[in-house]
């Protein structure tokens, strides 16, 4: 295990100007720190020359803890998210929490048991016996559907022949010789369902032997998976227990009891591997005082996700959140700004209102409907100016940080009417946006499949397996300073829709300024909901409005 000072790394540059933070950093939103950025300068120019970590190559998540030692020096610690194959060069990065899947002997013995059974599994689905038993079942079971119908039809064919001997027997023969024919004809009827009754024995016999032998084979893979299943759960919860967490108080917990009081219960793949409880945990056994950290995007970027080269991003979602909530404990950690009403003190313009309905000009930063943690919304807004107001009220949102027009059903009826257009597509919405770069062409298409990331709620992702239909269609208005602005028209309306479309590699692959979860924070989102039209549910007049952005 390295000690204290093999992953403490001192300042190069003088940072005798910088002032400490008043309070630790919030890791799932934040700015950082010039002391996390010199750290993260630094970290990064020693990754520079590691050709297997090229900002063109397949990218990783790094982070830097900026610690004061016994001596009240400082400098930071660096980690990395997950593993790293091949060379690190002279970085000390902090260890793994836990390395029991790699030296315990155990452990090992067990993974030993799950990968023969993983063999012996590959080796039953792709073994000779069996792919002969399948081929011969569906040859079978061919042959047999084709001789079914080809008796069914010769039965068909009798009955016909038979019908018209009858037909004519009765006209034609005497009573006798006409009841010798009906017993004639109905012996061959019999004769014909004998034949198809000994045919179907026949095949099933055949067929249920195939797939006795399929099964012996097929239950035997059955139960090695059974096995597996269980002895990989009890394996997970044997590693689990390794990953011991420290806080500020020096309490321990692990991977198990953590997640245990989540709805989920089992840690997700990798949690605890993150490189900000790396960076934690290492600071607390080495007794170093934590003073601000930061994780940053090196490489290029996944294709599903949205990652930007040296770009800032806060811990995520799954894995972090609930160990992090045990590990900050006991340190001054920034209070969560998204605890904050980002809506207070500004005004909720009403632009256009009748009987029926209302639409608004909703300022940025002002949430469309109640959060988890804050009421005050476009929603309660309406509700309380107009309290006679019937029915769910918003018929569609904006995201908390984009502004412009929103409309407001004041009843049920009118609610109705207006969602109809929106899923029929008659209702028309352009937004103007900034983006980070000039865009080359003129104007273009965005076809990206979206769904939520579960690993990093509530970011998106593109996802051509699982991910909706997300169309955008763009138009450049004007190119300045390295920055476009841009004129969108989503054809969908999927969350995070054009923030992706504009940042994502597939798409324009520039994001919009002030993009907080896609690109850079600046004074605000430059994302305006400019201009709506719709059909009036009632007059039936069709209603366009327009209204400029404030950038």
């Amino acid at each position: 295990m390295p000690n204290s000072a093999s992953c403490f790394t001192p300042f190069l540059q003088n940072i005798n100007a910088l002032s400490l933070p008043e309070t630790f950093t919030f890791p799932f939103y934040y700015q950082p720190h010039p002391l996390t950025i010199a750290a993260a300068t630094q970290l990064q120019q020693q990754l520079e020359p590691l050709s297997h970590l090229k900002a063109e190559n397949a990218g990783k998540m790094f982070g830097v803890l900026v610690v004061q030692n016994k001596n009240n020096q400082l400098g930071f610690l660096s980690a990395y998210s997950g593993q790293i194959e091949g060379d690190k060069g002279s970085i000390n990065f902090v260890p793994p929490v836990s390395n029991m899947q790699l030296n315990d002997e155990g452990y090992l013995a067990q993974s030993k048991i799950i990968n023969d059974i993983n063999s012996q599994i590959n080796e039953l689905e792709s073994s000779a016996e069996l792919t002969a038993i399948n081929k011969k079942l569906d040859e079978s079971k061919a042959m047999f559907n084709e001789q079914l119908l080809a008796q069914q039809a010769l039965m068909q064919a009798g009955r016909l022949v038979r019908k018209k001997q009858r037909t004519e027997g009765e006209a034609e023969l005497s009573k006798d010789n006409f009841e010798q024919l009906k017993n004639k004809l109905a012996g061959q009827s019999i004769v014909e369902k004998k034949q198809l009754q000994a045919l179907k024995l026949n095949w099933q016999n055949k067929i249920e032997q195939l797939e006795s032998a399929q099964t012996r084979i097929t239950d035997n893979v059955k139960h090695l998976k059974k096995r597996r299943k269980t002895l990989s759960k009890n394996l997970q919860k044997m590693l689990f227990a390794q990953y011991q967490f420290l806080n500020a108080h020096k309490e321990v917990t692990d991977l198990n009891a953590i997640f245990a009081q989540l709805p989920e219960h089992t840690p997700p793949s990798g949690a605890g591997d993150c490189a900000a409880p790396k960076l934690l945990q290492y600071a607390y056994k080495h007794n170093l005082k934590p003073i601000a950290m930061g994780e940053f995007w090196w490489g290029a970027a996944p294709k599903s996700a949205i990652r930007q080269h040296k770009n800032y991003y806060p811990s995520c979602y799954s894995k972090c959140q609930p160990i992090l909530g045990h590990m900050l404990k006991g340190l001054n950690v920034k209070t969560n700004p998204l605890l904050e009403n980002p809506a207070h003190g500004k005004e909720l313009s009403i632009i256009y209102k009748d009987n029926d309905l209302l639409v608004v000009n909703k300022p940025a930063e002002f949430l469309s409907v109640p959060g988890v943690n804050i009421d005050d919304s476009v929603y309660m807004r309406i509700k309380t100016q107009f309290p006679e107001a019937s029915g769910p009220l918003i018929v569609h949102r904006l995201d908390m940080s984009t502004s412009g027009l929103l409309m407001i059903a004041l009843n049920k009826r009118v609610h109705k009417a207006l969602q109809k257009q929106f899923i029929e597509r008659t209702i028309d919405k352009r937004y103007v946006a900034l983006v980070d770069g000039n865009v080359s062409e003129d104007s273009g298409e965005i076809n990206l499949p979206l769904m939520l990331d579960f690993d990093d709620k509530p970011r998106q992702m593109v996802c051509y397996t699982n991910g909706k239909p997300s169309l955008t269609t763009w138009h450049v208005l004007e190119r300045k300073n390295n920055i476009t602005r841009l004129q969108l028209y989503p054809k969908t309306g999927r969350t995070h829709q054009l923030r992706v479309h504009c940042a994502h590699s597939l798409g324009l692959n520039m994001p919009i300024i002030g993009d907080t979860h896609y690109g850079q924070k600046a004074d605000r989102l430059h994302l305006h909901a400019e201009y709506l039209a719709f059909t009036h549910p009632i007059t039936l007049k069709r209603l366009e409005f327009e209204v400029a952005p404030d950038f």
